[in-house]
C-alpha cells in the first residue's frame, strides 16, 4: 500500500469513486491478481515438474539396478510360451475357462 494511506482510508476513496470507477478498479485489481497468480502457479509448476522428474530418474535407475541383477535370469519369450501351455491345459481340463 503506498505510503500514508491505510487500508481504510483506501476504501473510503473508492466509495467516493462513480460506479464505472469502481468497476474499472475491480477489473484492474482482478487482472493484477490474475497475472500474480499465473507467475506463482508456473513457479509451482516448474518445482513439481522437477520433483517428480528427480523421482522418476530414482525409480528408472532402481529398475536398471533390479534389471542387471536379474540378468539372464529370466527368459521373457520362454515365461509367455509356458504362460500360455498352462491356460491350454486349463481349457482342456475345464473348457468353459475362455
Amino acid at each position: 500500500m503506498p505510503a500514508g494511506v491505510t487500508f481504510d482510508e483506501l476504501k473510503q476513496k473508492v466509495t467516493q469513486l462513480a460506479l464505472m470507477e469502481q468497476l474499472k478498479l475491480v477489473s484492474f485489481i482482478c487482472e493484477q491478481l490474475t497475472a500474480q497468480a499465473s507467475v506463482s502457479k508456473t513457479v509451482a509448476s516448474k518445482d513439481d515438474m522437477l520433483l517428480r522428474q528427480r523421482e522418476a530418474d530414482k525409480l528408472l535407475a532402481l529398475c536398471d539396478a533390479a534389471a542387471e541383477m536379474l540378468e539372464d535370469k529370466f527368459d521373457a519369450a520362454e515365461d509367455i510360451r509356458q504362460m500360455r501351455q498352462e491356460r491350454d491345459d486349463q481349457k482342456s481340463i475345464n473348457p468353459t475357462i475362455h
